[in-house]
């Protein structure tokens, strides 16, 4: 994975990250409030509409029994004979005008028959048969008959209230009309929002007062509710029901009450949005907050992701430089500890060059025609030769270790770098004792990391061990194996073994058992890093003077997967 492609990784964990949790307790928050103040909004506007339902049936109700009230009062005051004179039965009507406007739109006097005897009001109904009618019927049965509204003889909506009065053996009816358009006032006036009104209908979902719109399409819908055995309307005082009205389709809320023994029913309807209008407001601003903050969290949230991510970019760049300069100064390290074994390995071709230019002076001296000087000679420039070209081969080898680390990622081969790594610590190693033998696996394939970094490894490996068996001496072996899609190495000697306490300390950084000046404590440190970096890892499995051995476990490389690299010499002892 490219840096850039790690980065904008890592700005959008982050920005997922700052958004989740700034975000997650508003929503949450909002959510929750929102809830309750919705359950106690609709129980406080539920509360209201009963409270009105409940506060008009009451008096629709009063009304009516007032109205039934007075006509009984003077039922009881006045006998049928002054009932059946028209002019105190006119006088009477106009005393209840008088005392009530245009309540009381007539008053009559009928008899048994049917047949209305007095008549005071503004219709001629004085001889009128009514002993066909219903509420004839109900009269007698009941003694005191409220009718439903209807047109009647007069031609207009109107209502009556009928007595059964009692003289001589014979039944009377003291009948009188109220006025329509005073009842209708009672309901006609309960308006709330734009679309709450409140009617009166009978059981047959007849209006008896009049609507403010027409409802001619919410008839079969008032119809079913009432009929229904278990429908709300059905039930007690301030029922409420919310259900689909077929007019328009929308949610209505229907609130309703019995009045007049049941006969009838108070309705005051409206439509739930209307109803809960300032909750919905409220819910849709809170929408609008909750948005406006979401939007305002992500740019946030994106913007520091940016800036944290930029950060973390600059102090990996810096962490890379430390590390490098920490790995250079590791391996110089290194490259020291082998300047002795180097400086002998020079050492000896230098002083034989020493000697052959000093027996070639003693040839020229003597002449080269004498005898077989000159042959001598030639000998002796060639031996001067090979050493030089020695002394070239081991000065090049430390030369490539002490050359910088280059930290580009390429494919080479393990076990031509061990060895490398062997031949260039023989001698030191020759010095302390140790011998160093390989076992590597011929079908090794290419690593892929940094063959810089990688010398770096093997290089303080192997000098950790050597210093592990120095001065006693002791055996090194280094050995390979491929294990599915990964390269085992191993490094053992039989050392002085690290302590079980160290154990876990020995890859931090400036940890060192070695005396002072001998140790930097980075070299385990350094090691871990590149191990880790390239995808690989390492461990070490040691007990206190019987050896260490360090395991490492390397990716194998994908490029010419399955061609193992050409190790001349592998298996060879040093």
């Amino acid at each position: 994975m490219s840096d850039v492609t790690y980065y904008q990784g890592l700005v959008k964990s982050m920005m997922f990250t700052i958004i989740l949790v700034s975000f997650a307790p508003l929503l949450i928050i909002v959510l929750i409030a929102g809830y309750q103040y919705s359950v106690v909004y609709e129980e406080k506007v539920e509360a209201h509409l009963r409270e009105l339902v409940l506060k008009h049936d009451q008096s629709v109700d009063s009304y009516l029994k007032e109205k039934v009230a007075e006509i009984q009062v003077f039922s009881e005051i006045m006998d049928i004979d002054a009932l059946s004179d028209q002019t105190r039965l006119e006088a009477l009507h106009d005393a209840l005008v008088r005392g009530h406007g245009n309540v009381f739109v007539d008053l009559g006097l009928i008899n048994s028959e049917g047949v209305q005897v007095a008549y005071s009001g503004p219709y001629k109904l004085q001889g009128v048969d009514y002993s066909d009618e219903g509420w004839l019927r109900e009269v007698r049965e009941r003694s005191v008959h409220v009718s439903d509204v209807g047109l009647g003889l007069r031609g207009v909506p109107h209502f009556t209230i009928s007595l059964r009065l009692e003289a001589d053996g014979r039944e009377w009816f003291l009948r009188t009309t109220l006025d329509f358009i005073a009842f209708n006032k009672l309901v006609e006036d309960i308006r709330i929002g734009e679309t709450g009104m409140a009617y009166i209908i009978n059981r047959q979902a007849e209006f008896q007062t009049t609507p403010r719109r027409d409802m001619t399409g919410e008839i079969p819908l008032l119809r079913e509710l009432i009929r229904s055995p278990s429908s709300e309307m059905a039930q007690g005082r301030a029922s409420m029901s919310i259900r689909t009205n077929p007019a328009n389709g929308r949610e209505t809320i229907f609130v309703t009450s019995p009045i007049k023994n049941g006969e009838w029913l108070l309705v005051y309807q409206q439509e739930s949005a209307d109803a809960y209008s300032d909750l919905n407001r409220s819910r849709n601003l809170a929408l609008v907050v909750l948005l406006l903050g979401g939007i305002a969290i992500t740019v946030m949230a994106y913007l520091m992701s940016r800036r944290m991510a930029r950060r973390i970019e600059h102090a990996d760049l810096d962490k890379e430089i430390m590390n490098e300069q920490v790995i250079e100064a590791g391996k110089l390290a290194s490259v020291g500890e082998l300047a002795a074994g180097i400086a002998h390995e020079i050492n000896n071709p230098v002083a034989i060059m020493v000697e052959e230019a000093g027996w070639i002076q003693d040839l020229l001296e003597e002449g080269l025609s004498k005898s077989d000087n000159e042959r001598e000679v030639q000998r002796a420039l060639n031996q001067i030769r090979t050493q030089g070209g020695r002394c070239k081969e081991i000065t090049h080898k430390l030369l490539s270790f002490a050359r910088k680390i280059d930290p580009t990622v390429k494919y080479f081969c393990l076990n031509e770098m061990v060895h490398e790594i062997v031949a260039l610590s023989e001698q030191r190693a020759k010095y302390a004792n140790v011998v160093i033998e390989t076992s590597l696996a011929d079908n090794i394939p290419p690593l892929e990391a940094s063959p810089s970094e990688m010398q770096q490894v093997f290089l303080n490996l192997v000098n950790n061990a050597i210093d592990a068996m120095d001065p006693g001496g002791g055996n090194l072996d280094i050995s390979s194996r491929v294990e599915g899609d990964q390269v085992l190495v191993a490094i053992s000697d039989t050392g002085c073994g690290i302590p079980k306490a160290n154990l876990p300390r020995i890859f931090d950084p400036f940890f060192t058992t070695k005396p002072v000046g001998k140790g930097t404590g980075l070299g385990l440190s350094i090691i871990y890093g590149i191990i880790n970096k390239m995808g690989g890892t390492i461990s070490v499995n040691s007990a206190v003077n019987q050896g260490t051995t360090f395991t490492l476990r390397l990716p194998a490389g994908k490029v010419d997967e399955g061609v193992a690299c050409n190790v001349p010499g592998a298996g060879g002892a040093a």
